[in-house]
């Protein structure tokens, strides 16, 4: 393996870019927020060489921002605790893409994980959150959101956690709307359909327009 290269600065930013600023870390680490990953997981969802994403996994785990750990018959790669605060940069990332125009020819992800960290951390700054476990269907993917007073947790895949309320989207209109591209009300009414659990729609869609409108 190539010796990795650095920038060898006397700087923080510098350091932080030493482990996270070659191409596709800071990928992987936004996917592992939804979750523990298989290695297929991750190369499925980012459409990324074999060796190469085997040479970020390794390096991130040097660095210590993943861990790979055995679940019940299968390795898995997860973040550490110091992966996981890699949160607020991600989303600062996100928050400055938006204002980006678009490509012109993009492709769409191999799986969704990567929504799972924004979705987070905009419902993370809505106040006074409901107590509400909702399985939230994008296009083929499911995500199960926890709300509570205390804090949100968006976890890719389903969970043994019975649902409050099931409800379905695109993944365009999902994007159009965190992006401020449609109104709550207009991605609410037009682009979300309520399955199961209508006794809590009230409740949810509060939740969703307050945090499509104040999005941390």
């Amino acid at each position: 393996m190539t010796a990795k290269r650095r920038y060898r600065l006397l700087c923080p930013i510098a350091r932080a870019l030493d482990v996270i600023g070659d191409r596709w870390a800071l990928l992987i680490v936004r996917d592992l927020h939804a979750g523990p990953a298989r290695f297929q997981d991750l190369e499925t969802g980012l459409g990324i060489a074999t060796n190469l994403l085997s040479t970020r996994l390794t390096e991130l785990t040097e660095a210590g921002l993943i861990e790979k750990s055995t679940d019940p018959g299968r390795a898995v790669y997860q973040l550490t605790e110091l992966g996981r605060r890699t949160d607020s940069v991600l989303w600062e990332l996100s928050r400055f893409g938006s204002q980006l125009d678009p490509d012109p020819d993009p492709r769409e992800p191999g799986n969704l994980r990567t929504i799972a960290l924004p979705l987070r951390l905009m419902l993370q700054a809505v106040p006074n959150r409901p107590n509400l476990v909702v399985r939230l269907l994008v296009d083929d993917d499911s995500f199960t959101i926890t709300s509570s007073t205390d804090d949100v947790d968006v976890e890719y895949g389903d969970t043994s956690t019975e649902p409050d309320l099931t409800a379905r989207t695109d993944y365009e209109r999902f994007l159009d709307a965190g992006e401020g591209r449609i109104s709550p009300d207009e991605f609410a009414t037009q682009y979300l359909d309520i399955i199961d659990g209508a006794d809590h729609t009230d409740t949810f869609l509060a939740l969703i327009g307050a945090a499509i409108t104040h999005p941390g």
